[in-house]
């Protein structure tokens, strides 16, 4: 039996990846020593995260004027290592269209409780369980704040903004943790990316921040491990990174590049959802949680039958057939299908037969 992966973080990895480093593993490019054994001041980890830097910004049309880090402590930790950077002293505006958002404001809020800041929610959905993306009036934003703060893809509730918003020229902050290299987006528009690795990029553990020069702090913050200036004038290694992760989301952005690129990466997964978005359109059984299409996610797509109990069974009966991982997140219940990067077009295919098959058993 074929099992597909559904999970939406730790996520499916490329094949090809995890046997290029299965290769490796022992003996790294002939060192004698494993990728995990290196150590990060030698020439072979310099070699790793100097090709995995200029192969991303290739990926990503990085600009020379932004700084790549490869840091540790989740995309959750960005929640307060961007105010502290950025937003001391100024206004912080926040967009609250899933919970990932939510979270975000709400350290900044707990930050604002001892620190010069002040954290402005620019709207939320959360009374409608998150099923659309907040709308907001740029000229409310005061052009003297530091950031508007937005998450690119709701993996939980399955949203996404595709295009990107008007800002009344304050530097927009984008968490890319789950469509990171798989939808394109034009990074000049953002003054600072982050995103947690383990979704389209690699294993748990590394988080990837795209910051402009310019948005570096001009004084220390509170920790020297969360200054991002420090970080960048010390290339991502004033302590000792990830540096297993860092190996293979280089193999990972290799992977891409051979793949055709993010544009190529995006048609592909638009795809793959069409398969899924279109069943579930076609169908009196299924449903999509998601208030309007041009806002579907097309790297985690929510549905739900019609009552809890055949979410149950059809997650049950789902897992028997090799379908790992489907549940939807445990604050919104119904499935989840997340379909990164790497996650095979055969297995939407799939599920798509197994989903007209439960319907036909257990539709009215």
């Amino acid at each position: 039996m074929t099992i597909y992966n559904f999970a939406a973080g730790p996520a499916v990895l490329p094949k090809e990846v995890l046997e290029k480093a299965q290769e490796e593993l022992l003996d790294y490019a002939g060192s004698g020593m494993s990728v995990m054994e290196l150590t990060h001041r030698g020439k072979e980890f310099s070699a790793i995260i100097e090709h995995a830097e200029q192969t991303l910004r290739e990926l990503m049309s990085i600009p020379e004027h932004y700084k790549v880090l490869f840091l540790q402590g989740g995309a959750s930790t960005q929640f307060s290592m961007v105010p502290l950077n950025l937003a001391l002293g100024k206004k912080a505006y926040y967009v609250e269209s899933g919970s990932f958002g939510k979270k975000a404001f709400d350290e900044a809020v707990k930050l604002s409780k001892s620190l010069e800041l002040e954290p402005i929610s620019l709207g939320s959905t959360e009374e409608q369980q998150f099923d659309e993306l907040v709308k907001f009036d740029s000229s409310a934003i005061d052009r003297d704040a530091a950031y508007v703060h937005v998450t690119l893809n709701n993996t939980i509730e399955g949203t996404t903004i595709y295009e990107l918003p008007d800002t009344n020229d304050v530097p927009l902050v984008g968490d890319m943790s789950s469509d990171i290299l798989a939808v394109g987006y034009d990074v000049s528009r953002f003054g600072l990316i982050y995103a947690g690795a383990q979704k389209n990029i690699g294993p748990s553990g590394l988080t990837v921040v795209i910051v402009r020069e310019d948005l570096l702090p001009q004084k220390p913050v509170l920790s020297s491990m969360m200054d991002y200036r420090i970080l960048a004038n010390n290339d991502s290694l004033y302590n000792t990174p990830p540096t297993f992760a860092i190996y293979m989301a280089g193999l990972v952005f290799d992977w891409v590049k051979a793949q055709g690129g993010v544009q190529a990466m995006e048609q592909r997964n638009r795809e793959k959802a069409a398969l899924l978005y279109d069943l579930l359109d076609q169908s009196d059984f299924y449903r999509s949680p998601v208030k309007f299409k041009s806002e579907r996610s097309i790297c985690n797509v929510t549905f739900t039958t019609p009552s809890k109990e055949l979410d149950t069974e059809f997650i049950k009966q789902a897992e028997a057939a090799g379908f790992k991982n489907i549940k939807g997140h445990r604050s919104v219940g119904g499935m989840r299908a997340s379909l990164y990067n790497a996650f095979p077009r055969e297995g939407v295919v799939e599920l798509v037969e197994f989903m007209k098959g439960f319907e036909k058993r257990y539709g009215i």
